[in-house]
């Protein structure tokens, strides 16, 4: 007993993942980095407001903030009385410059095909699917629920929600009916876009299937979107009066979409906890104070420069995936790499071919 009441099982734990060793950057890549000079750390600690509104003076105002940040412990809030839209400053700004024919999305499938879409692309597509959802009924506050693979018109419907207004709720593709109907329900969303299928690890997923299951209990949703992403072995069912594919809304529709002026503290997006300790939970990101920060960081810590392909491996139903694929990086005017499913044994070998 003595013996075991003197052991330390602390001590006998092996701390893998502390790291103290320090990996400094090349000479040449310190010399062309956007950020060079260490000062800049103490000039954000001697003025934070001046030093976050230099970066949200780098993007586009519909009304200039009347004050940078109104701290009320615990609440925040940034450029208060700005407003702005953020897909216009993720596509528009960029598509009526020179970058118009610069790629914005590169993608590669699972099995090897590939699609790019350019800035001006990437603006039509947007303002389209924008309009379909606008002839939904969707409106400024409404809530949409997104379930869907790794495709474009992942953050293409996106964009298109925060150029109306609506608030978007990306639910990762992976996750069951019940997740997806317990996420729908909180945000008590009014339509759902997904797909027929998606690829990941070599599998078709039937997100259509999976989505129909959820749908049994979501008593708030209106409409579905769904996009084809060309699984012909799916067998996709289809509810008469709720359930539309997006090729036959988006027919016709022009690409031309006013956006609305979105107050810099209105809704942008819920993404919720995986709920792995309990019932999930919406967390809200606002429009102008989050749009800043993940350009900002974006465009340092990644030191993006005009001509390079960035890739970020995370899924788009996670936060990080939010930020750095979709609004970071297009705010940026960056080309960003998008590559559905995960690589696993022979469909890993066939992606990387």
């Amino acid at each position: 007993m003595a013996a075991d009441q003197d052991h330390d099982p602390v001590g006998d734990i092996d701390a893998l993942l502390s790291e103290e060793r320090t990996f400094h950057p090349a000479r040449e890549f310190r010399e062309d980095a956007i950020v060079r000079d260490p000062a800049v750390y103490e000039q954000a600690e001697r003025d934070p407001e001046g030093f976050w509104a230099a970066f949200a003076r780098e993007l586009d105002w519909v009304t200039p903030w009347r004050r940078v940040l109104e701290w009320t412990p615990p609440h925040a809030k940034w450029f208060v009385d700005g407003k702005l839209n953020v897909s216009v400053n993720c596509v528009d700004r960029h598509a009526r410059t020179g970058r118009a024919g610069k790629p914005a999305i590169v993608w590669e499938g699972e099995p090897g095909d590939q699609r790019t879409l350019t800035y001006a692309e990437l603006h039509e597509q947007v303002g389209r699917f924008a309009n379909v959802l606008r002839g939904l009924g969707v409106v400024r506050g409404d809530r949409v629920a997104i379930y869907m693979p790794m495709i474009p018109e992942l953050p293409v419907a996106m964009l298109a929600c925060a150029r109306i207004g609506a608030i978007h709720s990306v639910v990762f593709g992976g996750f069951s009916a019940e997740s997806l109907s317990d996420r729908i329900n909180d945000a008590k969303a009014k339509v759902l876009v997904t797909a027929d299928g998606g690829y990941r690890r070599g599998h078709v997923v039937p997100l259509k299937s999976i989505a129909d299951e959820a749908l049994e209990r979501t008593p708030t949703i209106e409409h579905v979107i769904v996009v084809r992403r060309g699984h012909e072995e799916i067998d996709v069912a289809m509810k008469a009066g709720r359930d539309r594919w997006y090729h036959d809304l988006s027919r016709g529709v022009s690409a031309e979409c006013e956006p609305e002026a979105m107050d810099a503290e209105d809704m942008l997006y819920i993404l919720y906890t995986s709920g792995t300790t309990g019932k999930p939970k919406g967390i809200v990101h606002t429009t102008g104070g989050y749009l800043v920060g993940a350009y900002a960081t974006t465009k340092w810590v990644f030191d993006l420069k005009e001509d390079d392909v960035y890739w970020c491996t995370a899924d788009i139903g996670w936060v990080t995936g939010h930020s750095y694929i979709v609004y970071g990086p297009l705010a940026n005017g960056a080309t960003v790499l998008m590559y559905e499913g995960a690589p696993d044994g022979d469909a890993g070998a066939r992606a990387s071919t």
